[in-house]
Parts: structure tokens; C-alpha cells; sequence
């Protein structure tokens, strides 16, 4: 019987197929060492803005909790443990600046929360929205805008721009995520007005998940855009049919997220602001092939001030 470091092991194979797949786009490095990863300088003024109350979980350490399994954000390398993709470069940038050494902690969507206001670990980069109910527990450090997406076969001419072209249709999202509430306030708002119900659909395993969508088992496949759109380009069996803010119906940012009067929010936002500015962090994109369109139209934070 396959153990689990036996699947992890096909998956990055497969990962690897799937990450070199499209003409044009540059060869994705797998392997654990990660040379080419892009760091930042000490930053000094990032630095002063720590907080004199933050404690850190580790002495000269950022640990960061990171829901890994899903590339570009995140996922295993080719040793099947460490942990690589488009955050952990970002958390890596960060740390640079901090002056600590990085550490991941891979944490399931659902715990992430429990194991941040716990203190196992410093902050979480892993597509957190930012939303009014999470500013009640959390600090957050803007990077990026939030961009969900439909995305439905790739024959199928379904077009999505608002909650009734979803009527009675089969769609896929992940439970417990923004973009599962949104859905839900559709087909709320579908059901109010008389149209038929959103057939919601759950799946744990991403192969089973696209297998249904591709027989027509379901219609539709809600997440984040970036995660979507980079497994289209590459396989070229989905589509997007329609993309929404996080935020529906305002507009919505992803961020670094740190508990709230931490301590680390202000020195963190600062340290994103010189990484976005400088372009090093486009940079960092780019060796997932992420464009640098991702990072909020170029917009910076003010230095020290948390938007969000």
C-alpha cells in the first residue's frame, strides 16, 4: 500500500509536469534548496517598528503559518517536506527584513486561526481575506487584492457576472473560505428572488474535485483566481467564466495576517511596502510565473500603516 510520503512524492512529479507544461512560461524549480529564491536586506526601519510588546514564538525566528498543498501559493518541494511556492517566498522576503531566520509551519485552513491567537505561530501568509469580522481578532499587512474566479470546462460557454447566472447551477467551493460565504449570499439572494438553488458541492481531493467538473458531475469551480488561473494555463481543460472581489460586494485584500496588538503589523506592512516598491517582491512572483498585476495595481501602503 502507498504511504503518504509515497503520494506526496507522485504528487511532486506530477507537479512538476504540470508546473513546466505551458509554451512560454519558465520552468518551475521543485527542488528544496531553492536557489533562486529572491531575498531582501535587513531592513532597519522595519526593524524599530517591532513593537516593544511583540513576543516572538522563537528567538530570532519568524515563524509563519502557512495552509501548504496548492501551488503558486504553496506546496511541497521534490522531498516532499519543505515547503515552497509564491507565499513562502513572500514570508521569506519578510523574515529577510525582520532580521530572523524563516520558519514554516504547514497548518490546515480551519486551524490556522487557533494556531495564530495561540502564539505556534508569528503570522499566517496563506491568501488570508481581509474581512471586518477577522479585524476583530487580527492585524493585517496588505500585499495584493483579492480576486476570486469561476472557472467551468473548457467547452463550456458559461459567462458568470452576477448572483443570478449561477441559478441552479452545480457549483464547487471549498468550505469554511470566503468565497464559500459569498456563494452562500448568492444563492441566498437566487432563492429570494425565486430562482432556483446553487447545487453546493465539497470536495477534499483536488483530482476528484476537477474530474467532477470535467464530466459534468458539477458546473462551476469557485476559488482564488491565481490558484485557478495558474492550473488552467498549464493544463488547458478549464476556463475562467467570471471572476468578483473577495469582498463581494466591496472590494477586498489579501494580507499578512498577525494577532491583533501583536506588535508586528506595522514593522511587517512596512517591510511589504519596500519589497513592492523596490520590485523585489515581483520578482518573487515571477519564479512562479505570477505576474505583477497580482500586487494591487503597484499600490504600496503608507510606511507603518496598516490599511486594512
Amino acid at each position: 500500500m502507498p504511504t503518504r510520503r509515497d503520494s506526496l512524492a507522485l504528487l511532486a512529479a506530477a507537479s512538476t509536469l504540470l508546473l513546466t507544461g505551458r509554451a512560454g512560461a519558465q520552468a518551475i524549480d521543485l527542488s528544496p534548496e531553492q536557489p533562486g529564491r529572491v531575498r531582501a536586506p535587513r531592513d532597519e526601519e522595519a526593524i524599530r517598528l517591532i513593537g516593544k510588546e511583540a513576543k516572538f514564538a522563537r528567538d530570532g525566528v519568524l515563524t509563519v503559518g502557512n495552509s501548504t498543498g496548492r501551488f503558486p501559493f504553496a506546496g511541497y518541494a521534490s522531498d516532499t517536506r519543505t515547503v515552497i511556492g509564491a507565499e513562502p517566498d513572500l514570508a521569506q522576503l519578510v523574515a529577510d527584513a525582520l532580521g530572523r531566520r524563516l520558519e514554516i509551519v504547514s497548518t490546515s485552513w480551519a486551524d490556522w486561526p487557533l494556531g495564530l491567537a495561540s502564539g505556534r505561530f508569528d503570522a499566517v501568509i496563506s491568501n488570508v481575506t481581509v474581512t471586518e469580522q477577522r479585524k476583530e481578532k487580527f492585524d493585517f499587512s496588505t500585499y495584493r487584492k483579492d480576486l476570486l474566479g469561476f472557472y467551468v470546462k473548457a467547452t463550456n460557454p458559461l459567462v458568470i457576472r452576477e448572483p443570478k447566472d449561477i441559478a441552479g447551477l452545480k457549483v464547487i467551493v471549498s468550505s469554511g473560505t470566503n468565497q464559500e460565504q459569498i456563494l452562500l449570499r448568492w444563492n441566498d439572494q437566487n432563492v429570494k428572488a425565486g430562482l432556483k438553488p446553487v447545487d453546493v458541492q465539497y470536495y477534499d481531493d483536488d483530482v476528484v474535485l476537477y474530474l467532477a467538473l470535467e464530466s459534468g458531475r458539477a458546473d462551476v469551480y469557485l476559488g482564488p483566481n491565481a490558484l485557478l488561473g495558474f492550473r488552467a494555463a498549464r493544463e488547458g481543460r478549464t476556463r475562467l467564466a467570471g471572476t468578483l472581489s473577495g469582498g463581494w460586494p466591496v472590494l477586498a485584500e489579501i494580507a499578512v495576517t498577525t494577532r491583533k496588538g501583536a506588535g508586528l503589523a506595522d514593522a511587517i506592512t512596512h517591510a511589504i511596502n519596500t519589497q513592492i516598491r523596490t520590485g523585489t517582491y515581483a520578482r518573487a512572483l515571477a519564479r512562479w510565473n505570477l505576474s505583477d498585476e497580482a500586487i494591487e495595481e503597484s499600490r504600496t501602503n503608507p510606511p507603518g500603516l496598516p490599511r486594512a
